[in-house]
């Protein structure tokens, strides 16, 4: 043996490969390292079905761990969602723009939850850096601030600024899936669902079992993380805490994040219960994150949530989030400017459904807020919010199936800042034509309060502004799905939103301080195609594709900071499957042009193997074609890097 292994290719397909790399190569706007990128991941899975002399597994063999956008399930089984209706329903007998991305049974092959969020094409993921240390999230080109953050239904975002909303104290190894509603979503969830909601499943243990796992690689990466479950006579506990640090890929770029969560479930008299308990803690480098300044952060996020069955339909939620936030302007010189920041938030829900037939369901319910603030710079202030809402929701007329919903919230009852009210209508409605293909369509309406920073903060470049509007906006979209029940699915949405009083930070004077403003309107038109294939030998793959056309109205020669960085056209290639070895691999792709910039590249792989059923290794890889590139102006991200870890099962007790 010379080490060399030889791949038998027939002479066909080597010409049509060659012709395929060729043309890919011919593709100026992108580097060779991307052209070089893109005939591997077609590669990859031509390699794997070469090698492999199993013959093509029927739709339920498929294993769970092989997952690309929506899992692979039984026949006698469905996805079943809780983002985007008011009660679970399946996935397919929604009629939103809802999607699934697993997490759990693909967790190996991913170093941090962020990766789960970047496969989604109509997911704009803006980060300060890896790991999720900070980032800000929009759907379909809305601000970050326009995006509603969910763990397990209880919201997530933060009073202060949207800047903290993506704090979730959950670790990768304790999230189930990550259910993305696209559009307006304020008649189900409330306030900041103007682009869309991002609702974080935590998981529930299959065995009672203690996990161990330890990561290193470039930029000093040092990782360490510990799973824990419990399963005994109807109670559950999972108990998962990660330790993540790196010295950082450029000076003051390090960072050191720990968190830990807990999820229990058990059944009392009144009902099934769910307490949530997590906790986070991220000191991290912040060069240029907020101007030419070498800056330092350190955040912390405290979260618990109670969620209450009370008899077959009904449920009680408390909710309650505590923030804060240490910014050090210059981190060489703390004593030079330096902000601290405390916010409180706390929920309260009484939710019912009612089946007034075996089609039709009625579902009603009120919601009560709660946010504070201290902080030497926003001062102390706070404000309440409730709501009540009801929506009737009709599935299984023949074919034809609709909901219809509407909500009114009240806001800002005291203090200084603004009140008022608004109302959030919805209509969704879908008609299955047969032989796997439905059209649906919505029309809603989404609407965002003010944080505490956008009222109130002030330094000598930015400028809040206690006389903010809210935001509002309309969502209209239209699509067609086909999903057979087979191999394949695909989808296409069209959709457009008119959005008023966007609120950005805008610049008036050249060289002057950004004052947080109400622009007259905002308007976007876009398109979202996915098409989903499971594939022979164990492998499946998917392509995403959203382009998205942005109007705003005129600002005058004036300069406005965020409403203008959404991206005009993202896809994303995505690959996972099995290699020669028992080796099970993902290769991602995904391609950005953001408004008034030049398309970039980024390439993801991972491989993982399992050995004697205790010990499994992971190898991922990060930006492999070393793309330049910002996702943020002005912050630049890491390049290429590799992580290596070793997950080991201590110890399992079947049930």
């Amino acid at each position: 043996m010379n080490g060399v292994v030889h791949l038998y290719c027939p002479e066909r397909a080597r010409r049509r490969l060659y012709n395929f790399s060729l043309n890919l190569m011919m593709i100026r706007k992108f580097p060779l390292s991307i052209s070089c990128g893109l005939v591997a991941l077609v590669l990859l899975p031509i390699l794997a079905a070469a090698q492999s002399s199993d013959p093509p597994v029927k739709r339920d063999e498929i294993k769970a761990s092989q997952v690309v956008g929506d899992p692979p399930v039984p026949e006698d089984k469905t996805i079943v969602v809780v983002t985007g209706t008011f009660e679970p329903a399946p996935l397919e007998e929604i009629n939103r723009s809802v999607e699934v991305l697993t997490v759990r049974d693909t967790a190996p092959l991913h170093h941090y939850w962020t990766e789960v969020l970047e496969s989604d094409a109509s997911l704009d993921l803006r980060q300060r850096g890896g790991n999720g240390v900070q980032g800000d999230l929009s759907v379909r080109g809305s601000t970050f601030g326009q995006t509603l953050i969910l763990l397990d239904g209880l919201r997530v975002n933060d009073a202060q600024t949207a800047h903290h909303n993506l704090d979730v104290p959950v670790p990768l190894d304790g999230l189930e899936r990550v259910e993305v509603l696209r559009g307006a979503g304020s008649t189900v969830h409330g306030a900041d669902a103007m682009g869309g909601a991002v609702n974080f499943i935590t998981s529930t243990p299959k065995f009672s079992e203690l996990r161990f796992g330890s990561e290193v690689g470039n930029f000093g990466v040092n990782s360490q993380k510990l799973a824990a479950s419990f399963l005994q006579d109807g109670v559950s506990e999972q108990l998962t805490l990660s330790r993540d640090f790196s010295s950082g890929f450029r000076y003051d770029r390090d960072f050191r994040d720990t968190e830990a969560f807990s999820h229990t479930d058990f059944t009392t008299a009144l009902g099934g219960t769910t307490i949530l308990l997590g906790i986070s803690d991220k000191p991290f480098g912040a060069d240029q994150y907020y101007g030419h300044f070498d800056s330092f952060e350190r955040t912390k996020a405290w979260f618990t949530g109670l969620r209450q069955g009370i008899g077959k339909n009904t449920e009680f939620d408390l909710g309650y989030r505590r923030h804060t936030d240490e910014f050090i302007l210059f981190r060489k010189n703390p004593s030079v400017y330096e902000n601290n920041h405390i916010d409180e938030s706390y929920q309260v829900a009484l939710r019912r459904h009612q089946d007034l037939s075996t089609n039709t369901t009625l579902s009603f319910g009120g919601e009560g807020f709660h946010d504070s603030i201290d902080s030497n710079n926003l001062g102390q202030h706070s404000r309440n919010r409730g709501d009540g809402y009801v929506n009737l929701d009709v599935r299984a007329l023949g074919r034809f199936s609709f909901s219809l919903g509407a909500r009114e919230e009240f806001y800002g009852t005291g203090g200084t800042q603004p009140g008022g009210n608004i109302f959030t209508p919805s209509v969704a409605a879908g008609y299955a034509l047969g032989t796997g293909w439905k059209l649906k369509a919505s029309v809603s309406r989404g609407f965002r309060i003010p944080t505490f920073t956008d009222y109130f903060y002030s330094d000598p470049a930015n400028l809040g502004n206690p006389n903010l509007k809210p935001e509002s906006g309309w969502n209209y979209e239209g699509g067609v799905v086909w999903n057979p029940g087979g191999r394949w699915k695909s989808d296409v949405t069209v959709f457009h939103s008119r959005q008023r009083e966007v609120i950005d930070y805008v610049q008036f004077v050249p060289g002057g301080q950004y004052t947080a403003s109400n622009l007259e309107s905002l308007n976007f038109t876009g398109v979202e195609a996915a098409l989903h294939a499971r594939l022979p030998h164990n492998q499946q793959a998917s392509l995403s594709y959203t382009a998205i056309h942005g109007v705003q109205g005129a600002l005058q020669g004036f300069k406005a900071r965020y409403t203008s960085n959404y991206p005009t056209h993202r896809a994303v290639v995505s690959w996972l499957g099995e290699l020669p070895g028992k080796i099970e691999a993902r290769s991602q792709i995904g391609v950005n042009q953001r408004f008034g910039a030049d398309p970039y590249a980024v390439w993801d792989a991972a491989l993982t193997r399992e050995f004697y059923g205790k010990v499994r290794a992971n190898l991922g890889f990060a930006n492999i074609s070393s793309t330049r590139y910002e996702e943020i102006p002005n912050v630049v991200m890491p390049g290429r890097s590799m992580v290596f870890g070793l997950d080991i099962l201590l110890w399992r007790k079947g049930h």
